[in-house]
C-alpha cells in the first residue's frame, strides 16, 4: 500500500489515539498466569498484541473479544500454561517474543518462538543469556542470537542480573522468569527505563521491591486477577503532537495519553526545544499516570539530546527528527545506537528518507545531526516496512510542499491501525 500525504495548511481537532501497546501485552500475558479472569478494557488494536493473543492462545489460554479494545482473560496461574502443538508465531512483535521467553522459561516443557523477516533478523542473545543462568535450557541461530528460539524451561534458580545496556524488555522478560524461581531474583539497571511490568506486578499483588537501581521480584507468587484499563499510546501521541507544533496555525488535543514518567522524554524533549505544549486532567489509572495533552504550532529550537533521557524516548527519536527539520539550529543526537537494532536500522532510514525530502540531515554511528530549519519538498519514500518510519515520513509530509508517497505504509497497523484516517480527520478538523 502507498500513502500519499499532501501539505497541511493547518490541523485541528481533539483524538484518541489507540491503548498503549506495551501496557497492552503486559496486560495479557500477566492476565495469562493470574489466578482468575483479568479484563483489559482499551486493549491496543495492534497487530503486535493479536501477535500475543495467538501465542498465548495456542499456549492453551482462553482469551475472548466481546467488544472492540476488550479482552477477557481467563488465567490459568503460574502454572496452568500447556505446550503448544505448533511453532509460536510473534509476527513483527520484539515485545511478544522477549516477555513471552520470561514465562516459558519457568514450564516444564517445550517451545518454540519465530516470527517475521524482520523480528528474525534481530538480536535475542540479551535475554537468552540471563535465562540460561536462571537455568533454562535456549537454543536459536547463530549460538542462540537470533529466532527461531527453541525453550525448555522449568525449575529455575533467582539470580541478580545487571543490565549490559538500557532495556525494559529484557528487564521485564527476566522479572517474568523470576516469579517462577525460588527466591528472590534482582535485576540492577544502569539507567531507568519503562517500568510498566513493575507498575503491573504491584498492581497485580506480586511482591515487588524497588530500591535505588535495584528491582527485586519474589517467586513463587501467581498475579491476582484486575480489571485494567489501558491509557492511550504515548508513543502513538507523539506523531500528532509533533505534527501539531510544526504545521502552521495549529491546535491538536490527545485525550487519555499515558504520561508514565519512563515514557515521556518525548514531552520534555519537545518542551525544551519550544513546543507549546499543556497537560490537563492528570490522573492515576491502575497506577499509571494519565492526561490530555494539547500541542500549538510553535517556534522550535535544536537541542542536543544524549545520555539519561535516550532510553525513554528512543522510540519517538524517528519523530524527533522530523521536528528538528523545522527547528532553529542544530539537533543532535547521541548515544541511541539501540536505534540500529530495531525493525529497521532507524538511523539510516530516517537519515536517508528525509534527505530525500529535502533535509540537512547526517547519520552518526550512535545518533543523527539534523540543521534546521529546511523547506521540504514532497517526494517517495520508503518505510523500510517499519511502522515508525512510515508515520514519521507521513507528517514530515505534512510540512513539505507537494505531495509525499510512502511505500509500504500498511506497516503502520504493526502499532496504529487507523493511523492515516486519524491523521486526515485533524487536516479537515473534524
Amino acid at each position: 500500500m502507498q500513502a500519499r500525504i499532501q501539505q497541511a495548511r493547518q490541523l485541528r481537532g481533539e483524538i484518541a489515539v489507540p491503548g498503549d501497546k506495551s501496557i497492552s501485552h503486559r496486560a495479557l500475558i500477566l492476565g495469562a498466569v493470574a489466578e482468575g479472569r483479568t479484563v483489559v478494557h482499551g486493549l491496543s488494536p495492534a497487530a503486535d498484541c493479536a501477535s500475543t493473543i495467538r501465542s498465548l492462545q495456542a499456549l492453551g489460554l482462553e482469551i475472548a473479544l466481546p467488544e472492540k479494545n476488550t479482552a477477557v482473560v481467563n488465567g490459568k496461574g503460574l502454572r496452568g500454561l500447556a505446550e503448544s502443538a505448533d511453532v509460536l508465531d510473534a509476527g513483527n512483535s520484539g515485545t511478544t517474543t522477549r516477555l513471552l521467553a520470561g514465562l516459558l522459561a519457568g514450564q516444564p516443557f517445550f517451545t518454540v518462538i519465530t516470527g517475521d523477516d524482520s523480528l528474525r533478523s534481530r538480536p535475542v542473545d540479551r535475554i537468552v543469556k540471563p535465562l540460561a543462568q536462571m537455568g533454562a535450557t535456549i537454543l536459536g541461530r547463530r549460538e542462540g542470537r537470533f529466532l527461531p528460539l527453541a525453550i525448555r524451561g522449568g525449575n529455575l534458580k533467582p539470580i541478580r542480573y545487571s543490565l549490559p545496556v538500557a532495556s525494559a524488555q529484557v528487564k521485564s522478560c527476566i522479572l517474568l522468569a523470576g516469579m517462577y524461581a525460588e527466591g528472590d531474583t534482582v535485576v540492577e539497571e544502569l539507567e531507568p527505563t519503562r517500568d510498566h511490568t513493575e507498575r503491573m506486578l504491584k498492581a497485580m499483588d506480586v511482591p515487588l521491591k524497588q530500591k535505588g537501581k535495584h528491582i527485586t521480584v519474589r517467586g513463587g507468587w501467581a498475579p491476582q486477577a484486575a480489571n485494567i484499563v489501558v491509557p492511550g499510546d504515548a508513543s502513538s501521541a507523539a506523531f500528532f503532537l509533533v505534527a501539531a507544533a510544526t504545521v502552521p496555525n495549529s491546535a491538536v488535543t490527545v485525550t487519555n495519553v499515558g504520561i508514565n514518567p519512563t515514557r515521556i522524554g518525548f514531552i520534555s524533549t519537545l518542551k525544551e526545544m519550544g513546543a507549546e505544549l499543556q497537560m490537563e486532567n492528570e490522573r492515576l489509572e491502575n497506577g499509571e499516570p494519565v492526561a490530555d495533552i494539547t500541542c500549538r504550532t510553535s517556534s522550535l529550537r535544536g537541542i542536543t539530546l544524549e545520555g539519561d533521557i535516550i532510553p525513554s524516548l528512543v522510540d519517538e527519536l524517528p519523530i524527533i527528527a522530523v521536528a528538528a527539520t523545522q527547528a532553529n539550529g542544530a539537533m543532535i543526537v547521541r548515544n541511541a545506537a539501540e536505534l540500529r537494532v530495531k525493525e529497521s536500522d532507524r538511523i539510516d532510514a530516517i537519515v536517508t528518507e528525509l534527505s530525500r525530502l529535502g533535509a540537512k540531515i547526517e547519520a552518526t554511528p550512535d545518533g543523527f545531526v539534523v540543521e534546521g530549519p529546511t523547506p521540504l519538498r514532497g517526494a517517495g519514500c520508503q518505510s523500510y516496512r517499519d511502522h515508525r518510519i512510515a508515520m514519521s515520513l507521513a507528517v514530515a509530509g505534512l510540512v513539505a510542499k507537494g505531495d509525499t508517497v510512502v511505500d509500504d505504509a500498511e506497516c503502520v497497523d504493526i502499532s496504529f491501525p487507523g493511523f492515516f484516517d486519524l491523521l486526515e480527520s485533524v487536516r479537515r478538523g473534524v
